[in-house]
């Protein structure tokens, strides 16, 4: 995405309105400020309980563990978790430092794409399962936070926690970085974008993407409504009301994925604003691509118990929904990246 140029103008104070669109950084006032601290501190937990895992800690870690099953791979799996927490505070202070303006669209756009599909279902599915358990009364409280001895119950509602307010702080901190240095580019309503916002090619890869996105879809949706066909022994005799909400969730992203992306790219309602469209598009592509990322990776991690490993259809649907999020993140670069030129040019 190329970086439209910005009119010399000087810029109203955070929090005295939003100002000209477009018109360079905005000073770094006391509610970013508070974002910024908010975003930092929410990382602590987990770094912390990370690091003391891979020093070989147990702390909440009970006996029978998975986490206790392969020390040496689980130490660097920590140690690379700690490394991608890191990337939220050097985010938190990129968005909020006058130095953060210089760094190139695309070196800034993969990382925050990629940070906000790892959160978006932890921020969307968690508080989903906690009111779903609550209200069906399927398991105590202890049960919902911990289906299966993998860690103590408080590590969920600590480390969870920490995501939920790590994604609140550093989306609200972009979304405002983005309206200041690139506003133009998703301003207006979908019936006023060009039509060579989207050709025939973009249009018939994120046709590919739809077709993709079927398949891990309506796994989900078939999960969730209780069927185990395609499920691993271990994870149909374990599966809960947890698991499926997780599965809405992801299906009904995935297909707020794509069908965000069409609406973008058909301009059609014509009345709904381009920043809606977009920001969906951003929100849902990213859960898709890099959860089922995640979720691939995890489906390669050796198991010592046969009944434990993934099946094709599990693995499948991981690799779909990585497919059409990454297909679709592509597409929606491009429409970004013809916007800014057309804004340059204007």
């Amino acid at each position: 995405m190329t970086n439209p140029p910005l009119p010399a103008a000087t810029p109203a104070p955070v929090g005295s309105g939003p100002g000209p669109v477009g018109s360079g950084p905005a000073p770094v006032g006391s509610g970013r400020r508070l974002l910024r601290v908010l975003s930092i501190l929410a990382c602590l937990p987990y770094i912390v309980l990370k690091v003391a895992w891979v020093a070989g800690s147990e702390i909440g870690i009970p006996e029978g563990s998975v986490l206790l099953e392969h020390r040496g791979m689980m130490a660097a799996v920590n140690a690379a978790s700690v490394l991608a927490d890191a990337v939220v505070v050097l985010l938190a202070l990129l968005l909020t430092q006058e130095w953060g303006r210089r760094v190139k669209a695309w070196l800034l756009a993969f990382p925050m794409w990629a940070a906000t599909g790892l959160m978006g279902p932890i921020m969307i599915g968690y508080p989903a399962q906690l009111v779903v358990s609550l209200a069906t009364g399927d398991a105590s409280a202890e049960a919902v936070l911990a289906p299966e001895p993998f860690v103590e119950p408080w590590v969920f509602p600590v480390v969870y926690g920490g995501f939920i307010v790590q994604g609140l702080c550093l989306g609200t901190l972009f979304a405002l970085y983005a309206r200041d240095r690139w506003g133009r580019v998703w301003s207006g309503r979908l019936g006023e974008l060009p039509a060579a916002v989207g050709g025939p090619v973009l249009r018939a890869v994120t046709v590919a993407a739809a077709a993709v996105g079927l398949v891990p879809a309506g796994l989900r949706l078939r999960w969730a409504a209780g069927s185990t066909d395609g499920l691993s022994a271990s994870f149909a005799a374990s599966y809960d009301s947890d698991r499926a909400t997780l599965d809405v969730v992801m299906a009904a992203l995935t297909v707020l994925a794509v069908l965000a992306v069409l609406l973008l790219l058909l301009r059609r309602p014509a009345g709904l604003r381009v920043r809606t469209t977009m920001a969906l598009a951003w929100v849902a592509s990213g859960a898709a691509g890099c959860w089922g990322a995640y979720m691939s990776l995890v489906a390669l991690l050796p198991q010592t118990d046969a009944a434990k490993e993934p099946t094709v259809l599990m693995t499948t649907a991981y690799a779909g929904e990585m497919i059409t999020g990454f297909l679709l993140a592509g597409c929606l670069a491009v429409v970004l990246s013809n916007r800014a030129r057309g804004s340059r040019t204007a």
